[in-house]
């Protein structure tokens, strides 16, 4: 059996249990890994829907272009559909996307234009508003406009929603989505509610987007609208795609619980996903008092993590924004040392043995052990050279335990790297730490310095 193009392998995604990551949630929680599309997302569904409509609809004639403004994972989906079909392309996108997605649209051939972020939606400057543009202007185009395009949410209607009750064989209980354009929770969350009305449909939000005071309020709240780092969910506009109706609650994650779940998922899961996947289970984790052990959870998981490999997998992206500090811990550095030998010497070995360990190992401290494997003590190479320089070489025969100082402090391995600053100073120059095995491990000041 084979399928005769790569449209026909969208759809019929896997659902994964998911392990570590909810290990303290009472429930049964599923991910929907929409990855496994043709275009790593869930767009890929909506996609194509909405160009078969549009072709169905007059709107979109052979060898026209395709429009759209998107942050990416739209765009991926029809320009996969356009390289199989004989349509070009051209996407608006804007500046707080990543590099990844630009470069991967213009692969498949895609022209990309991309917008600043900080306007108004009604600003000719807007993504929304450029798209708008060029499809006045370019003779037989059409504007997609996933956001008003209802055919974007029929598409979870008909595939998405189907597609999860089956797999759970109607014993889903909630449904999480990160919410975006709206089309995957209004078309998901209609199909399920039909099914079993009792289904919870939560929203995942992200500060700085109006969707959660609309949804509470039927206003949209200028306050609560300004510019955030996650991609992929919220919006300072109401699509119209959105069915308000069929949603139970939306959740508001920050932009560093979104990235820090996102990379938690990849180091406990092995599932490497996007930005929103991250926002979502961190969306969850939020409300995970109000589940029980006989609930169903599915959360939908958007997109691939290799979009985001030079943000949220960035180390050093995420530590500029402060989103690392708390995630790297001692046991983190424990693990970047590339040389993990554990060197120590004993109260009677000589100070002469002392310094020749020190210098054919090039290291500056080491701990001192008694007979019983305790730590009782420590040396640097300043107190030896010291004693050396002060002392005839006869005296270095004399046993470390005469010259050594105090023990260095010990710290457990889970304490965020940022807090050995209060062990580490001009008199103390490194800390004891014990991995889950067991094992000991020097942690130097060079060792901290390295990881900053």
């Amino acid at each position: 059996m084979y399928y005769q193009n790569i449209l026909e392998t969208i759809g019929n995604t896997p659902l994964v249990k998911l392990n570590k990551t909810v290990a303290d949630v009472p429930a049964l929680v599923l991910g929907k890994i929409e990855t496994f599309n043709p275009g790593h997302s869930i767009k890929d569904r909506m996609a194509l829907k909405m160009l078969e409509v549009a072709v169905e609809e007059g709107k979109l004639k052979p060898g026209g272009t395709i429009i759209e403004c998107t942050s990416g994972n739209t765009g991926m989906g029809l320009a996969i559909a356009a390289c199989v079909q004989g349509y070009r392309c051209i996407f608006t996108t804007n500046d707080k996307q990543s590099k990844e997605k630009f470069d991967l649209l213009r692969a498949l051939g895609a022209e990309v234009i991309v917008c600043p972020t900080n306007v108004e939606s009604n600003d000719p400057r807007s993504y929304y508003s450029v798209a708008e543009r060029l499809s006045k202007e370019i003779p037989n185009s059409y504007w997609f406009n996933q956001y008003d395009n209802l055919a974007n949410r029929l598409a979870h209607y008909e595939q998405t929603g189907p597609e999860i009750w089956e797999q759970t064989e109607g014993k889903i209980t909630h449904l999480v989505v990160g919410a975006g354009t709206g089309g995957t929770i209004s078309g998901t969350g209609k199909y399920l509610k039909e099914k079993n009305s009792n289904i919870k449909v939560w929203a995942i939000d992200t500060y700085g987007s109006t969707l959660k005071a609309f949804h509470e309020t039927g206003k949209i709240d200028e306050k609560e609208i300004y510019a955030y780092i996650t991609e992929g969910i919220g919006e300072d506009i109401i699509p119209k795609n959105y069915d308000f109706s069929v949603i139970d609650h939306f959740e508001k994650v920050t932009d560093k619980d979104g990235a820090v779940w996102a990379r938690r998922l990849a180091k406990e899961e092995g599932i490497l996903l996007g930005y929103s996947a991250g926002s979502a289970l961190a969306g969850l984790r939020q409300l995970k008092d109000q589940l029980t052990k006989d609930d169903v959870v599915v959360i939908v998981f958007h997109d691939h993590g290799s979009r985001y490999i030079g943000k949220i997998y960035n180390d050093d992206w995420m530590r500029e924004r402060g989103f690392l500090e708390e995630s790297l811990k001692v046991k983190d550095l424990i693990s970047r040392k590339e040389n993990k030998e554990f060197l120590a010497v004993q109260t009677r070995d000589t100070v002469k043995s002392a310094f020749d360990t020190m210098r054919q190992k090039d290291i500056s401290q080491m701990p001192v052990m008694d007979n019983s494997n305790n730590v009782v003590g420590s040396i640097t190479e300043t107190i030896v050279l010291k004693f050396l320089l002060e002392n005839p070489l006869t005296h270095s025969d004399k046993p470390i335990e005469s010259i050594m100082g105090n023990p260095f402090p010990v710290v457990d391995e889970e304490l965020p790297f940022r807090q050995l600053g209060k062990y580490l100073n001009k008199e103390i120059h490194a800390v004891l730490a014990k991995d889950r095995a067991g094992n000991m491990h020097v942690l130097t000041q060079y060792d901290v310095i390295q990881a900053v």
